[in-house]
Order: C-alpha cells, then sequence, then structure tokens
C-alpha cells in the first residue's frame, strides 16, 4: 500500500476556555485590594469606563458606626444569595436554633459552651485575640530581630556572667535563619577560653526560644525541636542522623534502620515535617500588613445580618456616556471605529464580570453566616464543622468556585476580623452527642486547648495527656497526637517550652 498526502476535512466539538473567561476566573480569586489595583489599571488603559465610589474616610467612618447601608432592592436580592422570584434566605434567628438544634442542650448552653465570653476571653482580649485567633503581633516580626529577643532571654537564663558573655557574643554570629556557622575551636581561640566553655555557652543558646536555634546544621536543628517535643526518641535519633537518605527516597531502607512500620513511619515523617528548619526566619522580617476586610456582616435592628461588600476599596464601574457620544459626534475612520468597539465592548464586560463576582461572593457570605450563626452570637466555641461542598450544594454552585471565591478573603464582624476559609474547619467526635455525625468544630477545641493552657499554674503544667483527659470530661473524643498536632498548629509550645516560658516571665516580671 502506496503512502500518499491526504487533506481531510473533520468536525469536532471542544470546550476552550477563552481569555475573558480565564480573567473571570482571576477576578474571583483576587481580593479586593487586588481588585482595586486592576480597576486602576484598566481606567488608565480603557477612556470608556469611569469610576463612582466615595471616600476612603466616609467608608471607614460607616463600618465604624455599623449603620446599614441603604440598598436598593436589587442590592438586597444579591445580599440575601437569591436572584428575582426567589425565596430569600431564612436568617431569623428561632429558624436558625431549628436548623442547628443538634438536641445536646449542654453543648449549646452549658458551662462550657460560652468560651468566648467567660474569665479567659477576658484574658485573651486585652492582648487582642478572640478565642483562638493570635495577636497583632503574631503576624509578623515586628521591629523585634532574632538578636534582640535571644538577648532579652539570656540575661535571665545564664548562670554566671562569663557564660552570658559566651552567649551573646554566640548570638551576635548566628545567621538570618538562627544558625551558627563559625567553628567553635575558632571562637575559643579569638576569646581566649576553651572549647568546652564555648559548647557550654552554646547548650545555653540552643535552650532558647525559638526551639533549634544555634544550631549547627538542618540535622542538629531538627534534633532540639525534637526534644523539646518529647519526641527524640531512638528511632527519630537515627532518621535525623539520615537525612542524606530521606531526600533521596530511600524509605525503605530507613524504616529497616529505624526499626518502624509503615504507620509509625509516616507519623515520624509528619512530625519532622512540623518542625522548623530555619526557626530564626521568624524575626526581623518586614512589618506585618494590616488586613483590609473585603465583606462586612454587621447586626440589624431585628436581629438578622447585614452582608455587604466593603465598598472603601472596591469603587463602581460604569461607562462613560459622556465622553462615548463626544467620540461619536465626530467624523472617525474605520480604524477608530473598530478601536471604540473593542474598548467599549471590554467595559460592559468588566462590569458584568465584577457585578457576577460581587453576586457570588455575597452569596457565599450569606451562606457562610447562615450556617455559622452560633458562632457570630455566642464565640467560637459554637463554630461548627463546615466543607466547600456543603457551601457549594447550598448555593447551586461548584466546589472549586466556592474554593476560589473564600481565597485571600477577609470578613469584619463585631467579634474581629477572619479569613473565609477560617469558617471551613473539620469535625471533631464528641462523646455522648446527639449522634448526628457532625460533632464539635476543631477550631473550637483549639480554642479551648488555648483558654487551658493560658489558665495553668506555672508549677503545674498541663501535659498532653492531661489535656486529652480534661477534654475527654468536656465531650471531646481526642486522642494524644491530635492534641498534640492542634497545640503545635496555634504555636503554643510543649510542656516544657511552657513552664521555662513561664518561668522567664515570673523571673522578669
Amino acid at each position: 500500500m502506496a503512502l500518499g498526502p491526504r487533506l481531510d476535512l473533520r468536525q469536532t466539538q471542544s470546550l476552550v476556555m477563552t481569555p475573558q473567561l480565564q480573567q473571570a476566573i482571576r477576578l474571583l480569586a483576587a481580593s479586593n485590594l487586588e481588585i482595586e489595583t486592576f480597576i486602576t489599571e484598566a481606567l488608565e488603559s480603557n477612556p470608556l469606563l469611569d469610576a463612582e465610589s466615595f471616600g476612603r474616610d466616609e467608608a471607614a467612618e460607616a463600618v465604624a458606626d455599623a449603620a446599614p447601608r441603604e440598598e436598593l432592592a436589587a442590592d438586597r436580592l444579591i445580599a440575601e444569595g437569591r436572584g428575582e422570584g426567589e425565596q430569600p434566605l431564612d436568617l431569623d434567628p428561632a429558624a436558625l436554633d431549628r436548623d442547628f438544634d443538634t438536641g445536646d442542650a449542654d453543648w449549646r448552653q452549658g458551662d462550657q459552651g460560652d468560651w468566648g465570653q467567660g474569665d479567659w476571653g477576658a484574658a485573651q482580649s486585652g492582648s487582642g485575640m478572640h478565642g483562638d485567633m493570635p495577636g497583632i503581633e503574631a503576624h509578623g516580626g515586628g521591629d523585634t530581630s532574632l538578636a534582640q529577643h535571644l538577648h532579652q532571654q539570656i540575661g535571665v537564663a545564664a548562670p554566671d556572667p562569663a557564660s552570658e558573655f559566651l552567649a551573646r557574643h554566640l548570638i551576635g554570629l548566628l545567621d538570618e535563619a538562627g544558625y551558627l556557622a563559625f567553628d567553635l575551636a575558632a571562637i575559643a581561640g579569638d576569646l581566649g577560653v576553651t572549647i568546652a566553655e564555648v559548647e557550654q555557652a552554646l547548650v545555653l543558646v540552643q535552650s532558647l526560644d525559638p526551639s533549634g536555634v544555634g544550631a549547627r546544621g538542618l540535622a542538629e536543628c531538627l534534633a532540639i525541636q525534637a526534644r523539646e517535643a518529647d519526641r527524640y526518641d531512638p528511632c527519630m535519633a537515627r532518621l535525623i542522623d539520615n537525612l542524606d537518605l530521606l531526600a533521596r527516597g530511600e524509605f525503605a531502607r530507613l524504616k529497616r534502620m529505624c526499626g518502624v512500620d509503615d504507620e509509625d513511619f509516616a507519623g515520624m515523617l509528619a512530625e519532622l515535617r512540623g518542625y522548623d528548619p530555619k526557626p530564626g526566619l521568624a524575626f526581623g522580617g518586614s512589618a506585618a500588613q494590616a488586613v483590609v476586610p473585603d465583606i462586612l456582616v454587621s447586626r440589624g435592628s431585628d436581629g438578622s445580618w447585614q452582608i455587604a461588600l466593603n465598598e472603601a476599596s472596591l469603587p463602581s464601574l460604569v461607562v462613560n456616556r459622556s465622553y462615548l457620544a463626544q467620540v461619536r459626534g465626530g467624523r472617525l475612520d474605520r480604524e477608530t471605529q473598530s478601536w471604540l468597539r473593542e474598548k467599549l465592548a471590554d467595559a460592559n464586560w468588566l462590569i458584568r464580570a465584577l457585578d457576577q463576582r460581587a453576586r457570588t461572593i455575597l452569596r457565599t457570605a450569606s451562606e457562610i453566616v447562615r450556617r455559622q450563626d452560633g458562632f457570630f452570637r455566642r464565640g467560637v466555641s459554637e463554630l461548627r464543622p463546615l466543607t466547600l461542598r456543603e457551601v457549594a450544594e447550598a448555593i447551586d454552585m461548584h466546589e472549586s468556585t466556592v474554593s476560589r471565591v473564600t481565597s485571600n478573603k477577609y470578613l469584619a464582624c463585631e467579634r474581629g476580623t477572619f479569613e473565609l476559609k477560617y469558617f471551613f474547619t473539620s469535625g471533631v467526635g464528641k462523646i455522648g452527642g446527639s449522634g448526628d455525625g457532625e460533632g464539635a468544630s476543631s477550631q473550637a477545641v483549639k480554642a479551648r486547648i488555648r483558654a487551658l493552657t493560658d489558665a495553668e499554674d506555672p508549677k503545674a503544667i498541663l501535659s498532653d495527656d492531661t489535656l486529652v483527659e480534661i477534654l475527654r470530661t468536656e465531650g471531646f473524643d481526642l486522642a494524644r497526637r491530635t492534641v498534640a498536632k492542634y497545640r503545635e498548629a496555634m504555636g503554643i509550645g510543649s510542656s516544657v517550652q511552657r513552664r521555662r516560658a513561664k518561668k522567664l516571665r515570673e523571673a522578669a516580671g
């Protein structure tokens, strides 16, 4: 059979993402500040676009007064998460109580239910915290460098002036990641002391916060953190001593060397990944940036929730009709007419895309507020387990759309400013619950763990096992590993670290 060229005509169908659709997806995932930058660039490049927005000072006063803004009928439909002819979302408090009734009165109204307003909550409010939310100083290094942070601790920790002098000298030699890259023998020779004295001073530096500082390599840094977490057993020691095998992926060889099975090895790897390989980078960074909320939630006079976009950072776009009429009034060549049609189409598309983005965000926020009504009214102890799929099914959208809507966006309410992702938490089993399979939110459990560790006696620090026992008496079915994971995720140190930190505070105070 001879081979030869041939021309075929075929008809196929395919789904193609147009540039406009790709741009709309990017706009949906962007925050209000990113949208503001995008709109500014669009206004500069398209003369047919015009912005209508009120000043930032006026917007700030409106937010501070927490007064509901005047809304048109269409705005109310958007805020309620529905279109014309649809039924509004039921945000009535009584209806919400019926929807959220789990049959467990103790969970909703018991003594342990109001963790957001108890004595521990009052103590937290003094440091700018809402339950398990970190204080403003935790969002960045601020003006405190790693060296300053270590120097503040060394005066109390040093046993004598000579050790303090050597330790302060070593602190000055640390790099920005917290590592010591100098040879101890050379340091001892420069200072005219013995190597043993320098090693003793290094041990003192390595005992300071953050854990892992003063290490001479990655393995030593991880080993210090494992000792602080009381996880440095012989198996973990062998794993840390053979990081080169771990980097090459020789897991089978490592499991034989450590003498563990697959489950234990996976747990060791997860523990190792939780350590900070560069503890010094948490200090001396750039100042924390202020968070501008994208969504404003306020309580109405009837007890319902008023939900609106933050218009202070989101100007409204319109087509500049007067300029369009002036341009069309003149004699235009074909190229200018084509350019004008293109700019008009771009302006109309951008206005529609931003309007659709606003509707989608408000529908999603309304559903989140409806499902987390207990949190907004009573605090973090009432935060319910929630997934992206549940919200997507409720508002008839795809799960990926809800994921984009909740990325990089913040909600401001009377309890503070929260990222939308904060309201999506996994469920934790409850002892003697209603049996609906929902349990309690992991954020509520984290808040309770923080409350217990903050209120503990410096002379009776609570271990993870003790925390498990206390939480089980309060109805939470948790394993020790889960408690340790939650504690570490919130930046709460181990019992050894907390005991040392509280002793230092007592000595300094």
